[in-house]
């Protein structure tokens, strides 16, 4: 395990945690967060073997939001810079070529709630609450809240979502699509965790190459989309992998993926 004041980043074979550790803050986002963020990143792609990340949030929050006593006294250009940082880190967690969970166990708004959207998929706790408030102070979303949101729950909700400011319930986000499944809050890791093993125990070529074509597909004419998978999955058989996971599945065996 290594660690950050803030952030704490843990291992389990193919499976890595990084844990958001800021409970007395309700794990709020301020530069110097931020910052810590990108190095757990940085001690994560450094790891040779993971194949997926597990987010989640220490105490009642995942992440409550940016730190507004922080931001209030923020000028232009100060705010610029910030939500720049935001929006490169988020940016950068989306392009990594493995699978990202978040597990969110609590409070997730604000710049929570787009830590989350960055991720690949959301688990929530009963107790999980998501929104985007940034208008109840003046504001909007910075770190990519405005475009996530619509991309993943449509136009409309989004808009409703982000004028209004309100608070989400853990069933709501579920029912239009925001989070893939509720569970109990004290099976939330653990659900997270046994998707995370089923996903470490595929091809991760093969997650790097679907992730990329789900991501740069989007928005794109179908016809336009398709092509790209075509030429993702023929670059599928140059792999190592793909020798081995159809060897594995007509020799009636687990397959032993190694990444090449």
């Amino acid at each position: 395990m290594s660690s950050d004041a803030y952030v704490r980043v843990e291992r389990e074979g193919a499976i890595a945690r990084l844990t958001l550790d800021r409970p007395d803050k309700l794990n709020a986002l301020s530069a110097e967060v931020l910052e810590q963020f990108g190095r757990g990143l940085d001690q994560i792609e450094a790891m040779d073997g993971v194949r997926v990340l597990v987010i989640t949030g220490a105490g009642k929050a995942f992440v409550a939001g940016a730190d507004i006593s922080a931001m209030q006294n923020m000028s232009e250009d100060e705010a610029r810079h910030f939500s720049a940082a935001g929006q490169a880190l988020f940016a950068r967690l989306e392009a990594m070529p493995i699978a990202i969970l978040a597990a969110v166990n609590g409070f997730a708004l604000g710049g929570g709630c787009e830590l989350a959207l960055a991720c690949d998929f959301i688990y929530a706790s009963e107790r999980a609450r998501f929104g985007q408030p940034e208008v109840k102070l003046g504001v909007i979303p910075g770190f990519g809240g405005t475009q996530r949101l619509a991309r993943r729950v449509g136009v409309a909700m989004a808009r409703e979502w982000v004028f209004t400011g309100r608070m989400i319930k853990a069933d709501e986000a579920l029912r239009v699509g925001l989070v893939n499944a509720v569970v109990e809050p004290e099976v939330l890791m653990d659900r997270a965790t046994a998707v995370a093993k089923e996903i470490a125990a595929t091809g991760p070529l093969a997650i790097a190459a679907a992730k990329r074509v789900i991501a740069e597909g989007e928005g794109e004419r179908l016809a336009d989309a398709n092509a790209r998978e075509v030429e993702a999955f023929a670059g599928c058989f140059n792999s190592a992998d793909q020798k081995e996971g159809m060897a594995a599945f007509l020799g009636k065996r687990e397959p032993d993926f190694q990444g090449r």
